[in-house]
């Protein structure tokens, strides 16, 4: 029996019906035998004013076969023939006739009422037909029609004898003692009885999604029922095909049983879902715990990181190395599953900051076990500056050659040596652990130019005679003046 439904009629339950069709079989054998007593026995008629004893002939009398006579409404008696003598009706102890009794005893079960809901006990399945028993004088027929079969169904599929189910009464036919039932409608009252309850409620339904539509999805709730492609998920989905034949948990958010209406959403069950998982993460997570994510999203400032839940930190691209890291898709992968550290949880701005390389070895704690003044070592140029070129040694530990550590000739730019992905082979001039920074030179590595100094020759001046006498006279100073006159 639903829970959901008002209007539904048990009529005779299991044992009512069991009980029913043993009195059926009693009263019937019991008819059948007073019926062969009845034609196998001679019927004797008593005349008037006579005992039934002193009907009976004597020893050594003839036999003279009796003449019945039967009372007639005008006048007493009359003969009649032995053709004629009618059989005595077999009578129960109360005095009446067996037929009568199992037509009274058949008048007590009541008759299913139209438009209600009865349940049943199949009790044969044929690929057109099944026919149930609800404790009626016959049983119930269900068209193929009104079985509710999905398609490529069969009946056989649905249906079995001896199973319980609730049916629609559609037709009762007392002259024929015909019922039509369906259980198409039942369970279609049954769920728009269900949906109204939960409608009411505000709790979830779950569902399977049948069917992709212009502008949503379909789904089977006994009825149609039908998801707006905005309510299928939190973030927008492109393409709705992926959902068919999954299993949804809904939410009712438009119920009109006259209109045949129902639309749910998905979107607001996730919501609530990922709201309280996310109240359940911020209060569990503390600064400098250690936990276990999965990269959802990677950007150019850095990745965010499902730590539980759906819920999501901000990997910062400071955060992922102990080196400079030019991209995080150098570092991580979209599915990569990793281990941080919470630096920072913001419950009023629902924010997590997260960290990689806090969980990962520092390079430095034994840089000195590694390098030492003087070692050669091979590294790539990752950046240029004014002042100099930063060289990659390895993960995490990156040195600097400083531009007066670029050649033995002066240099007005590092780009005139070194570039950005050059592979070098440097001197290490200086480490230092505790301010994490190793000196590097390419300079050393270079032979040292020769001096070439150079000797400047002076020139020999002639001087005039202290004792000679100058002799300038005023033609010679304006002599060139005069001579085109």
């Amino acid at each position: 029996m639903s829970e959901f439904t008002d209007e539904k009629v048990l009529v005779n339950g299991p044992v009512d019906q069991e009980e029913t069709k043993q009195e059926t079989e009693v009263l019937e054998t019991e008819a059948e035998t007073a019926e062969q007593e009845a034609s196998e026995a001679e019927v004797v008629a008593v005349p008037a004013g006579e005992t039934p004893e002193d009907a009976q002939p004597e020893a050594g009398d003839s036999e003279v076969e009796p003449v019945a006579e039967v009372e007639t409404a005008d006048s007493g008696t009359e003969p009649v023939g032995e053709a004629e003598t009618e059989a005595p009706v077999a009578q129960d102890e109360s005095g009446k006739g067996v037929s009568e009794q199992i037509l009274e005893d058949y008048s007590d079960i009541p008759t299913p009422v139209p438009n209600t809901i009865i349940t049943g006990k199949v009790v044969q399945v044929g690929p057109d037909e099944v026919l149930v028993d609800i404790g009626y004088k016959s049983e119930g027929r269900i068209p193929l029609n009104e079985m509710g079969l999905k398609p490529n169904q069969q009946p056989s599929d649905v249906f079995a004898e001896d199973m319980e189910i609730d049916v629609w009464v559609l037709k009762v036919d007392d002259a024929e003692d015909n019922v039509v039932l369906s259980k198409r409608r039942a369970d279609v009252q049954k769920a728009w009885s269900e949906l109204e309850q939960l409608y009411a409620e505000g709790k979830p339904i779950t569902a399977e999604v049948t069917q992709v539509v212009k502008g949503g999805l379909l789904v089977d709730l006994g009825v149609r029922g039908f998801i707006p492609a905005s309510h299928v998920s939190r973030n927008y989905v492109d393409k709705l095909d992926k959902y068919v034949g999954q299993t949804m948990k809904l939410k009712i958010i438009e119920l009109d049983r006259q209109k045949n209406n129902v639309v749910l959403s998905r979107k607001e069950v996730l919501e609530e879902e990922y709201q309280k998982a996310k109240e359940e993460v911020f209060n569990k997570l503390e600064e400098n715990m250690i936990v276990e994510g999965i990269v959802r999203r990677i950007t150019d400032f850095g990745a965010f990181v499902d730590v539980g839940n759906g819920i999501e930190g901000l990997l910062h691209v400071s955060e992922m190395a102990h080196s400079r890291v030019r991209h995080p898709s150098s570092v991580v992968s979209e599915g990569d599953k990793i281990r941080v550290m919470v630096l920072g949880v913001d419950k009023e701005e629902e924010r997590i900051s997260l960290g990689l390389k806090q969980t990962l070895p520092d390079p430095w704690d034994s840089i000195e076990e590694r390098y030492h003044v003087g070692d050669r070592v091979s590294g790539v140029v990752t950046r240029t500056v004014d002042f100099g070129a930063f060289v990659k040694l390895e993960d995490g530990v990156e040195g600097l050659i400083h531009i007066s550590q670029l050649s033995h000739r002066h240099v007005a730019k590092t780009e005139e040596v070194v570039k950005a992905g050059d592979q070098v082979e440097v001197k290490v001039i200086s480490v230092d652990p505790e301010a994490k920074r190793i000196g590097l030179s390419l300079r050393e590595l270079e032979p040292k130019p020769e001096v070439v100094k150079e000797v400047k020759k002076q020139e020999k001046v002639e001087e005039a005679p202290a004792d000679e006498e100058l002799t300038t006279t005023i033609g010679d100073m304006f002599g060139d003046l005069f001579k085109d006159q």
